[in-house]
């Protein structure tokens, strides 16, 4: 017997090689058949190998193992502290610090919420300083959809939908909801893809619709457009989208409901006319400051504003995207924050317009850091994947995600155990904004509205430390409009309310 399995395993790899040295595909399997296979068993294998083996606690990408291995803590409801102090270098170029005060505060015992809501606004609600961020359902998985509004109910914040539309997961739940409208207007279309305002009302008058947002672009992709294949549009998908089943759909890169700044601000005050005066604003990754700057024009013009504006920062997201867009287009979130924060200051729209920074916001200091940098409040995508038991391994588009978050294989997603998840989503959100309100107490302040950018240091150099008061321009209320200084100066007169090109 022993033999004849010998014998038909011998035969496998001769018919192997011979396969190899005939295939026209693989160079390297031509000069080194069978042996070759095992180059691409490693490369299968390389991204498990660096982030279990190879990469430090600190130096890991898109989140390092120290990040990951605090939400997971959390989470669980373990304490997320590290002995023998920090691992990083602290003398590197480009490391922060915030400031502790001589004399530090008690920290508070009820997290601040923020008003959004403008004058405009009939509707107003009050947002956590952290919050579930865009992610649809068919991106995520059900259960997946389920644990985040679950936990969000539990915990008294807010789960953005993302632009797949509202589904029985978002609603079923009752945790509030940010209705995120994209340029596919999945659940607010007509036939040939247009927004349809009587579906919009009347999904927007879901008591759980909290606030909706228009989503210009994406941090990973700004610019680009979506496609889902036929094969992935099933009964569910289709009924939630309002598309076809089994038809492929397009989102295209631009909105067909504005074309310039101005009907853009006008299409907002539309929007949120038909939402029963419900907060409205739009999600953008920050590009040209001087079409920001156009709308701010836009703005001021039709006396309108939006109540609120999502910065999503450059650095990514949970949607697949090209490497060149992830790696070169766009803001990183920072930089972001501070164009539109100075924007809207300096024509005196600051007070009326609430901003959400939302990019790679996982712990406590990342919260304090988006505050110093200009925001109300923050959002997380991938950190409340890691509640939920995401591990990091970047198959989110591949529908093979391991643990059952970012896949529609119903096999892989009955993992998510929605009871356990739910609680610890709850629990991550949390323990981060405690830990934000530790770090303000400790810097001196009672809350966001003591913060400034004085108190955010940054190393220029191994010699040099500047304050983020000293490396950037702040605008003071108005400074735009009575007298718009050098930095700006150009980008201002060239703004157009009427057109977005530069």
């Amino acid at each position: 017997m022993l033999k004849i399995l010998l014998f038909v395993l011998l035969g496998a790899l001769a018919a192997l090689a011979v396969h190899d040295l005939v295939q026209r595909r693989h160079s390297l399997l031509r000069n080194y058949p069978l042996l070759g296979h095992l180059r691409f068993a490693l490369e299968a294998l390389r991204p498990e190998i660096q982030q279990y083996f190879i990469e430090r606690n600190f130096d890991g990408r898109p989140f390092d193992r120290d990040t990951r291995s605090i939400v997971y803590q959390r989470a669980k409801g373990t304490d997320a502290e590290e002995p023998f102090g920090t691992e990083l270098d602290l003398y590197r170029a480009g490391s922060e610090y915030l400031t502790p005060s001589m004399a530090p505060r008690p920290v508070r015992s009820d997290p601040p919420r923020v008003r959004i809501g403008g004058p405009d606004c009939t509707r107003p609600y009050d947002m956590a300083l952290l919050n579930v961020s865009a992610m649809s359902f068919g991106s995520l998985s059900g259960n997946a959809v389920l644990a985040l509004n679950t936990g969000a109910r539990m915990g008294g914040f807010a789960h953005d939908t993302g632009e797949g539309g509202l589904s029985e997961y978002h609603l079923g739940p009752g945790g509030d909801l940010i209705w995120e409208i994209g340029t596919g207007y999945f659940g607010c279309r007509t036939d040939d893809g247009d927004f349809d305002a009587r579906q919009f009302a009347e999904k927007a008058a879901h008591e759980q619709v909290k606030c909706v947002s228009l989503k210009i672009s994406q941090g990973a992709k700004p610019g680009i457009g979506g496609v889902l294949p036929g094969a992935k549009v099933n009964a569910e998908i289709a009924e939630v989208r309002g598309v076809p089943q089994g038809r492929t759909v397009i989102s295209p890169p631009y909105h067909r409901v504005y074309s310039t700044p101005r009907e853009l601000v006008r299409f907002l005050a539309r929007m949120r006319e038909l939402a029963g005066g419900k907060p409205v604003g739009f999600k953008l990754c920050v590009g040209s400051r001087r079409e920001f700057l156009a709308v701010c024009k836009a703005m001021l013009e039709e006396d309108t504003t939006p109540d609120f504006i999502v910065v999503d920062g450059a650095e990514g997201g949970t949607g697949a995207a090209p490497l060149e867009f992830a790696d070169n287009v766009g803001l990183p979130l920072g930089e972001g924050l501070m164009t539109v924060h100075n924007a809207l200051v300096g024509t005196g729209l600051r007070d009326r317009v609430r901003i959400g920074a939302s990019g790679k916001v996982a712990t406590g200091s990342d919260l304090v850091k988006r505050l110093l940098q200009g925001a109300d409040y923050t959002n997380a995508a991938r950190a409340m994947m890691f509640a939920i038991g995401c591990v990091q391994a970047q198959r989110c588009h591949t529908n093979a995600c391991p643990v059952g978050v970012a896949t529609q294989d119903a096999r892989r997603a009955r993992a998510v155990d929605v009871d356990d998840k739910s609680m610890r989503v709850a629990r991550y959100q949390e323990a981060t904004v405690k830990s934000a309100l530790q770090i303000m107490a400790a810097m001196g302040v009672d809350g966001p509205s003591g913060l400034g950018p004085h108190q955010l240091l940054q190393r220029v150099d191994p010699h040099t430390v500047r304050s983020y008061a000293e490396l950037h321009d702040w605008l003071t209320p108005g400074q735009l409009l009575a007298s718009a200084p050098d930095g700006w100066a150009s980008d201002w007169r060239a703004a157009d309310p009427d057109r977005f090109a530069d």
